[in-house]
């Protein structure tokens, strides 16, 4: 369970940031109208992820579980990725649409398609392109038959994969995300999602910013608005809508070397939908900068060990630790704690991961930063193992 250190490391934490605020309001505009602690959005959920640390600037309702809609193929892009990266299949395979992929997702169905004619083969190279650019639910039911068999049987792959990822709610039932109430994901775990996407699959991830694929004699236009808003910067990821869910985004852009994921759910219309996405992804290029806590080996604070020669190991970051923060506060008020899952049990090793320090902005901006252990922690004796025994009965720190 976790542990907090907040009052130390707030206290520690308020000082540098006192110091380096000052230097951003020196060399920094203040912020535009909306872009302070009152900074929101008309998204039914939403956050906002910095690809780089995994730091959220922003969460608005980020843990419900809703429909995802079209976002969700980024699941079955990932179960596909996943199977060419590991040579089980190439993108010159060729799969058959079959009838139930046609009649669900194909011309007959109504809904976003690639038009593949009934029992005709397609290569997983089209397929994916169809899925991925076009949205096409043919495209996503061939590539889930070709690898499950049936799309109950993919799905399973999918949830075990969301599982690897670190997905911890989402729940899936279909490689489309035709509407199912099995179906359903959070806009935390659609950004880990893509995030993933675009550091695990460089290879694939630049099909999301294909902006036209042409499949015989069809010729798609990517449905990803924020490729075509000129100066963002965007190079994918996904949109999707079904009725059940309005009108849904998770994009990403690059500017000045930095990454920014964004989703938005449950947006009213198409245009909200991609003016809400734009909004959030500029206040977070021009809000955000980092800060710099504590120096190289800098004792950030310290972890409880249980049975151990010495009861505490120091904590310090990988080089400097850095948090990414609104640039210039008007009132910089902000939670800061050491969590970790404790308390932690020997031996430990110099260099182990074992903490982590999350800092909380009034903006509701989140920096996670892992902490690593700073010494070589040994068992301890029977004495000091039997003392921490009893003092764990007596506080219930741990279930024995």
């Amino acid at each position: 369970m976790p542990f907090s250190l907040a009052r130390r490391v707030a206290r520690r934490f308020l000082v540098s940031f006192g110091l380096l605020t000052l230097a951003a309001l020196a060399a920094a505009p203040s912020l535009a109208q909306g872009q302070g602690a009152n900074f929101g959005t008309r998204a039914k959920a939403a956050v906002l992820l910095d690809a780089d640390t995994g730091a959220f600037f922003f969460q608005s309702n980020p843990d419900e579980l809703l429909p995802p809609a079209s976002v969700s193929k980024l699941m079955t892009a990932a179960v596909v990725f996943r199977a060419l990266k590991d040579n089980r299949i190439k993108l010159t395979d060729e799969m058959t649409m079959s009838e139930h992929a046609w009649r669900t997702g194909g011309a007959p169905s109504r809904t976003s398609s690639m038009f593949v004619p009934i029992n005709t083969p397609a290569t997983v190279d089209d397929l994916v392109k169809g899925m991925i650019i076009q949205s096409a639910n043919d495209a996503a039911i061939c590539l889930a038959e070709g690898l499950g068999g049936t799309e109950e049987q993919f799905a399973k792959r999918m949830a075990v994969e969301a599982k690897r990822i670190g997905l911890t709610k989402s729940t899936f039932a279909n490689p489309t995300g035709l509407y199912n109430p099995g179906q359903l994901m959070t806009a935390r775990d659609i950004a880990l999602l893509a995030r993933f996407i675009i550091k695990e699959y460089p290879e694939f991830y630049p099909i999301f910013a294909q902006k036209d694929f042409n499949y015989r004699k069809y010729k798609f236009r990517n449905r990803n608005p924020l490729l075509f808003v000129e100066g963002l910067g965007a190079d994918g990821l996904k949109t999707g809508q079904v009725k059940e869910s309005g009108y849904n985004l998770v994009g990403s852009a690059v500017q000045n070397g930095k990454r920014l994921i964004v989703v938005v759910l449950g947006l009213a219309t198409e245009n909200e939908r991609t003016a809400e996405a734009k909004k959030i992804l500029d206040w977070g290029f021009n809000a955000f900068a980092p800060f710099k806590l504590f120096n190289a080996g800098e004792t950030v604070g310290s972890a409880r060990v249980w049975g151990g020669k010495a009861f505490y190991v120091p904590l310090v970051g990988n080089g400097p630790v850095m948090v990414m923060l609104p640039r210039a506060p008007e009132n910089p008020r902000l939670k800061a704690e050491i969590t970790y899952n404790g308390p932690l049990k020997p031996p430990i090793k110099k260099g182990d991961q074992v903490a982590t320090l999350r800092v909380t902005s009034q903006a509701n901006a989140v920096s996670e930063v892992p902490l690593y252990a700073a010494e070589d922690v040994e068992a301890g004796g029977l004495m000091r193992r039997g003392l921490d025994a009893l003092a764990h009965l007596a506080l219930s720190w741990v279930p024995l």
